[in-house]
Order: structure tokens, then C-alpha cells, then sequence
């Protein structure tokens, strides 16, 4: 799937009353800088603080700190007792339901105190002895940030590799440890954006990208041998493009697949032929879509030819031609389908329809397919990691707002489900004090969308209770209906937390997400000011205890919404916001750039340029009254540039008029979903819930 700035995090309101004299907030130095493009002047007086190395940015980044901290001080207490509700709900030492693989259970386990997981396998039983593979917490010694990716066992197990970033930056550094010996075989050969073994257990294939963090380059090294003898086996060269590498369940093929916003190609190769020639699947073509995996000799192809919301084909390998598909069922447009995993006996495709998840079991011999069925009206299910080809179960994950995530071990053939974990939940959680459903808000249009909502039971709906209003609705990302335990210091406050199922997003399909992307973005906006008029139209909530939040995309959200509406709310909160969006359109030298023309259009284009100008949250502040505002960023983010959210904030400071906050945080040390450690990320969490219960009412 290709990267998006997704990120499915400070700062609370002062009181007049609170400090006899408040403190000066920073005003960052205006230097304007002229740009003109298609006959139009703009005029960026901050563009100098994307200078990452000049000190004067990083003095202003500190002040704004600093400036953060003394606003928040009255808040103080609030974010402990906070904090101390979050640990009291989490089992702190706790480890992952053992999943086999190759002869090996893998699992995580984490410890109380510990910041990082311990990866950790036994062999053959679960009752062997534990091996401890990589241990987080040793490795980040030292790190301010630190963060484990990809991990991937060579087919005999005696090998492990994997990638490790200590930047924030998304630069993980490729490695592989012998796990007989303990000792490294490879240390940070390179920067891996992806990597797959061959069969023979001593080839890597790894991609490697663009100075602007573009996958692009293909490599096939052989352990052992320095890298300048690795062979570049392909360059995705079309820059709208970026290279993925995989490998089928069954083992049999390695897939190379380039990937755009609107279309993609797949190649194969046998795995244990690794200097072998890669076949093309299909050619690409403008606005075809696809991938595909592999079983006995047969290809599976998830498709969206003449099928807007894709469908299964198959055809022999070496056979792909779309004259020869044949559909696996035919097409069903009120059926999106997401995926499709292949084992050896049955294949399960996952769907949504009506907004909800689906997964239908289709076994290759003899029985019927059938449809997975699950308890709640509303709810999310899926597959979980089910690395082994050869099995007759599969484990499943499903979670609603009021039931933590769960893991089952689902039989395939019979359909008897095995719960082996749910999240524990301490404290003495009882789902039954909550309340959830789902609502419908109308948009300018006339299209309706869809609100997810929990609240603790007894809230009424009279329109006075406090609500916090979530939403990303970009790249066709699904907003999840997850269960969250910090979530329920908010509930146990009486807030109604909601989820605005807005266009942009592919919750009801691939037309919901186009209808929001391009020249049709601004649907996401309106629909989210649709989705918060709604709920304080019907009852939910009251206009002056209302809070809205988002980040990265879902920040550029709250951003262009605060210009259309700045009456709508009485707090926002932008997390990593991606809100200049011009600039960052403009330069592409900046990660994600180059590919996202096809998300939100090429300013260089006439049309395009006005159409994004017309709703860029930096470009379109102005001089007025604005609710309360938080934003928070980290210095090493590499799919929102800090320099983004620190314009728009001093920008921001100089047109507002009101004596409401605005405050940023930011985080000098992290990347994009901030801290890398759980206990500073929860601190972070209680810091953004800490501002809006403060300003919303709620914080009692």
C-alpha cells in the first residue's frame, strides 16, 4: 500500500484568572519570501523556518516549548492523574498470542517499566525454552528515539533480519543476526525501505529509496559479500511510483510491485531461483489497480478492472492476460473488497459492506462458502498474522468502541472460534456501562454521513454534554471503530467521543474516498462540519463544549475546517498537521510529494493549483477569532515537515484575536506518531487529553 501521511498526542486552556500575568507567547521573525506561479504573488513570511540546521529555528521551536509548559502548568495534575489512569488500565507486563511459523512460535512480551517490546520464539512447543531474539530495550540504549521494524526469519530459522530506526526519520537500517551464535552477520548493510528472503536462506532482496524517501531501487545481496557487489535488479523510474517487495504464503514467488495512487504493477519470480528473470504480471495501465498471490500454480488477483470496488480474478501463472480471467464470484458493487489472503485449503476474502467489515471463507474442495459472522451492530474484524500456508484455522481479530481487541482462533472448515486473548482491560472495566451506535449527518449535498459514537450510559442528550469529534478522511483510510483505554478517562468524564465516517476515507467504498480526493477534497470538509453541526443539532453535544481533533491529514482536516467554521468549536486539536499545503506540494524534494499528485493534485497545474489554494489552511488564516488551539510535531518527522505546523502556528498568532490559547508542542527527538517509547507516548496522550477536557468542561 503506498506510504500516506497517516497517523491513526498538548496543551490546555489558562484561565484568565489563572496567572496575574501571562507570558509573552514566542513571535517567530517575519522575513517574506515571494513566489509566483501562473500569474499569482504569494507572500510566506515564515518560509525560513524550514531550516532545519539554522539555530534560530531551533531557539524558536524551544521557545514555543517553553511557552507550552508555562501555559500548561494549571494542567499539570490533571496530566498525572491522567497518565496514572492510563497505566492503571494496561497490564504492563504482558506478551502477544505466540503465533507458528516454519516449526516456531513468535510472540512479543513487554515488561512493567521497560520502554520497548522483547521479540522473542520457542521452538516447536510452547511449553520450550524462550529464546529472546531482539530485545528492545537493550538496543535503544543510548537513543532518544529508537523503533524495531520488519522482522523476518529465513526459512530455516536459523536467521533473523531486521530493520531498526534511530532517527524518527523513518531510516531503518537493515541487519541480520545468526540466532545460533547471537552474533551479526550483516550490521546496518543499508537503508531498507522493504525486504524479502529467497528460498536458498543466504539472498536478501531489499528496496532502497530517493534522496526523497521514494522506494525505487531493487537489490539482491548475498550474505557475506560487501555490498558494492550487490546487483541492482530493478529502478522504478516514474516517481508517481513506489517499489514494493514480498513474498507469496505458500513460499513460492517473490512479488515486485510498483504502486501508484491510481494504479500498479506486479512482478514474479520463483523463490528459490534467485538470480532468475522477474515476469511482469500485467503491464500497467492508467487507473488499474491490482495484486496478486499465488497457490498451486494458479494466480489470485485482486483487481479493479471494470470493478470500481474490486473483485477476485484468477488465471495460471504465465497466463495473466485479462482475456483469460475468470471471476472467483462476479461482481458485486455494494461489496468493497479489501483483500484477499490464499492459504492451501481455503482462501478468505475481506470486505466492508454498509461501512462494515466482512470476511467470507471460500474452501477449495468440497463445503460451501460462508460468511464469518460477528456479535456487534457495530464493530471492526479482520484478519490477524497467519504466516503459515498449511493450516485449517486462521486468527482473527475483532474489537468494537466498547470491546477491546480480541484474538480467536477461527476453524475454517467446521467454523468453531477459539478466543485465545482479549486485551485485558485492569481496573474493573465493564462494557456495560457504555453506549454506542451510529448516526447519520447530512451534507450540503445531500450525501449522508456516517458518526460513530460511545458515551457512558446516563449521558443525556439534551445538548449539553462535552464531546470530542475525531476524523482523518484521506488516501482512502478507513476510520476504525477500535477500542481505546485511555479513551475511557474521557468517557468516565461524561464525554461523547465521535468518529466522522467523512469522504476521502473508503468507509463505504472506493467512491467514498474519490468523491474526496482531487477536485472533489473540499466534500471532506464540509462533510466533517456536517458530521459536528449534526450532533449538536440532535442533542449529543453543546456548541461550547465541543472539541474536534485530527493529525496528519486529519490536520490539514481541522485546519481548512476552522477557516470555513472557526465558530464551530471551542477547542482543535492538530497533531503533526500537514497544512501547508502548497509549499510542500510545490517542493519535490520533500518525502511523499512527487507521489501525492494523485491525492491532492500538481500545483504546477493551472486548475489544480487554485483548486488547493483555494482551501490550504496556512494560506487561507485570517485575521478573526478562533477556538482554543493545540499542535503538536516532532523535529524528525518525515511525512509532515515540522516547519508545516510551525508557520501555520505563527502565522496563526499574528491574526488571532481572541485571548484563547495557542499553543505547540514539539517534540525535538521523535517522528511522526511522536515518542517511540510507550510510557513517553502516554504522557504525550495526556498532555492533548489533559487540553481538551480542560476546555471543553470536563476535567474533573
Amino acid at each position: 500500500m503506498t506510504r500516506v501521511r497517516l497517523l491513526l498526542a498538548g496543551l490546555v486552556a489558562l484561565p484568565a484568572a489563572a496567572l496575574a500575568q501571562p507570558p509573552a507567547p514566542p513571535a517567530a521573525k517575519p522575513i517574506p519570501h515571494r513566489t509566483e506561479l501562473h500569474g499569482d504573488t504569494r507572500v510566506d513570511d515564515y518560509f525560513w523556518l524550514r531550516e532545519k540546521t539554522n539555530p534560530e529555528v531551533i531557539k524558536y521551536l524551544e521557545a514555543e516549548n517553553a511557552y507550552t509548559a508555562a501555559v500548561l502548568k494549571p494542567t499539570e495534575e490533571l496530566q498525572a492523574t491522567l497518565y496514572k489512569e492510563f497505566l492503571g488500565r494496561i497490564q504492563q507486563t504482558d506478551a502477544d498470542v505466540p503465533v507458528k511459523e516454519k516449526g516456531y512460535w513468535y510472540y512479543s512480551r513487554t515488561v512493567e517499566g521497560q520502554n520497548y517490546p522483547i521479540h522473542c520464539r520457542k521452538k516447536g512447543s510452547l511449553d520450550a525454552a524462550e529464546e529472546v531474539l531482539l530485545d528492545g530495550n537493550a538496543l535503544a540504549k543510548g537513543e532518544k528515539f529508537f523503533n524495531i521494524g520488519f522482522r523476518l526469519p529465513s526459512d530455516d530459522g536459523t536467521l533473523l533480519a531486521y530493520a531498526t530506526d534511530a532517527t524518527g526519520f523513518r531510516e531503518y537500517m537493515l541487519s541480520v543476526k545468526d540466532l545460533r551464535t547471537g552474533k551479526l552477520v550483516e550490521d546496518k548493510l543499508a537503508k531498507a525501505a522493504g525486504f524479502v528472503w529467497a528460498a536458498d536462506g543466504k539472498t536478501l532482496f531489499y528496496v532502497t529509496e530517493d534522496p526523497a524517501k521514494r522506494p525505487h531501487k531493487l537489490w539482491r545481496h548475498t550474505l557475506g559479500q560487501p555490498r558494492e557487489k550487490d546487483a541492482l535488479v530493478y529502478e522504478e523510474a516514474d516517481p508517481l511510483f513506489n517499489l514494493v517487495i514480498a513474498r507469496s504464503r505458500d513460499g513460492k514467488y517473490l512479488f515486485r510491485s510498483s504502486t501508484s495512487f491510481t494504479s500498479s504493477e506486479q512482478a514474479y519470480l520463483p523463490a528459490d531461483e534467485p538470480a532468475g528473470e522477474w515476469r511482469v504480471i500485467l503491464p500497467r495501465q492508467p487507473d488499474h489497480e491490482y495484486s496478486a498471490e499465488h497457490r498451486d500454480g494458479t494466480l489470485y488477483i485482486l483487481t479493479n478492472k471494470d470493478a470500481t470496488n474490486f473483485k477476485v480474478v484468477t488465471c495460471p501463472v504465465g497466463k495473466s492476460d485479462p482475456a483469460g480471467w475468470k471471476d472467483l464470484t462476479p461482481y458485486d458493487p455494494a461489496v468493497f473488497v479489501r483483500d484477499v489472503d490464499v492459504f492451501k485449503d481455503h482462501l478468505v476474502v475481506s470486505a466492508r459492506v454498509n461501512g462494515l467489515p466482512q470476511l467470507m471463507v471460500r474452501p477449495f474442495g468440497p463445503g460451501d462458502a460462508h460468511t464469518i459472522e460477528f456479535p456487534e451492530a457495530v464493530y471492526e474484524a479482520g484478519l490477524g498474522a497467519n504466516p503459515e500456508f498449511d493450516t485449517p484455522t486462521v486468527r482473527l481479530t475483532y474489537t468494537s468502541l466498547v470491546t477491546p481487541p480480541s484474538q480467536y482462533e477461527y476453524d475454517l472448515k467446521s467454523k468453531a472460534r477459539k478466543l485465545l486473548k482479549p486485551q485485558p482491560v485492569l481496573g474493573g472495566y465493564d462494557p456495560e456501562q457504555y453506549q454506542t451506535e451510529r448516526t447519520l449527518a447530512t451534507a450540503p449535498d445531500g450525501t449522508k454521513v456516517p458518526v460513530s459514537l460511545v458515551y457512558k450510559k446516563g449521558v443525556k442528550k439534551d445538548g449539553t454534554a462535552p464531546c470530542l469529534l475525531y476524523a482523518y478522511g484521506s488516501y482512502g483510510a478507513i476510520m476504525p471503530v477500535a477500542f481505546d483505554p485511555t479513551r475511557l478517562s474521557l468517557l468516565d468524564r461524561g464525554v461523547v467521543y465521535a468518529l466522522a465516517h467523512i469522504r476521502g476515507g473508503s468507509d463505504l467504498g472506493r467512491t467514498w474516498y474519490d468523491d474526496g480526493k482531487m477536485l472533489k477534497k473540499k466534500n471532506t470538509f464540509t462533510d466533517f462540519v456536517a458530521c459536528a453541526d449534526h450532533l449538536v443539532k440532535e442533542g449529543y453535544c453543546a456548541r461550547d463544549r465541543l472539541a474536534i481533533q485530527g493529525g496528519s491529514a486529519g490536520g490539514l482536516l481541522v485546519g481548512a475546517t476552522l477557516n470555513l467554521r472557526p465558530d464551530l468549536c471551542k477547542a482543535a486539536v492538530l497533531q503533526v498537521p500537514f497544512v501547508d499545503v502548497i509549499n510542500t506540494m510545490l517542493d519535490e524534494s520533500l518525502p511523499l510529494t512527487t507521489q501525492e499528485f494523485q491525492q491532492w493534485g500538481n500545483p504546477k497545474v493551472t486548475e489544480q493549483y487554485e483548486y488547493l489554494k483555494s482551501y490550504c489552511p496556512y494560506s487561507n488564516l485570517k485575521k478573526g477569532d478562533y477556538p482554543a488551539v493545540l499542535v503538536t510535531t516532532s523535529l524528525n518527522d518525515s511525512q509532515v515537515m515540522y516547519h508545516e505546523p510551525a508557520k501555520y502556528v505563527a502565522k496563526l498568532r499574528t491574526l488571532k484575536t481572541d485571548p484563547r490559547p495557542l499553543v505547540m508542542k514539539c517534540n525535538m527527538a521523535g517522528g511522526h506518531g511522536g515518542a517511540s517509547g510507550r510510557y513517553d507516548a502516554l504522557k504525550e496522550r495526556a498532555l492533548v487529553m489533559a487540553f481538551v477536557l480542560d476546555q471543553i468542561g470536563a476535567a474533573k
